[in-house]
């Protein structure tokens, strides 16, 4: 079960995932043996499932983001398989979530500018197993880029 301690230790590992463990065990108030384990207990019980770099897209020329909403044209076992599948292999979709309801999934892609997601809509999204409609929203402003968790 996590405790207070184990979300103190979430939350700050969630602002800076290259902390030391002894700054870690400073910052929530252990020594570094035990915060250590608690670190290792949280790995092993897949709380913690990774550490990452978080990358700014626009420094890497992909600033131009838009949201898809995917309506398939039959929700049976084996198109919604197929549709996952080629979704979780693209590279320019960073986010994606199966709705309930109309529309059947969100997607966020990203591109290095509208001629670049056009040309990706054009050639990669209509050809997504399944697809009835797609409808583009365009981002005019990402507010919150780096949320954690509400721990």
């Amino acid at each position: 079960m996590i405790d207070a301690i184990d979300r103190e230790i979430l939350r700050t590992l969630q602002n800076d995932g290259r902390m030391s463990a002894t700054a870690l065990a400073a910052e929530v108030g252990l020594t570094v043996a035990p915060c250590h384990r608690r670190l290792k207990d949280l790995e092993a019980s897949g709380a913690i499932s990774g550490y990452r770099a978080v990358i700014d897209p626009a420094a890497v020329d992909l600033g131009f983001q838009a949201l898809v909403f995917v309506t398939l044209d039959r929700v049976d076992r084996t198109t919604v398989d197929e549709f996952e599948a080629k979704v979780a292999e693209n590279v320019h979709i960073t986010s994606a979530q199966r709705l309930f309801g109309d529309p059947d999934y969100i997607l966020k892609v990203l591109a290095r500018d509208l001629a670049d997601y056009q040309q990706y809509f054009d050639n990669e999204l209509t050809s997504l197993p399944g697809v009835l409609r797609l409808r583009s929203t365009l981002v005019m402003k990402n507010l919150k880029p780096k949320a954690g968790l509400p721990l």
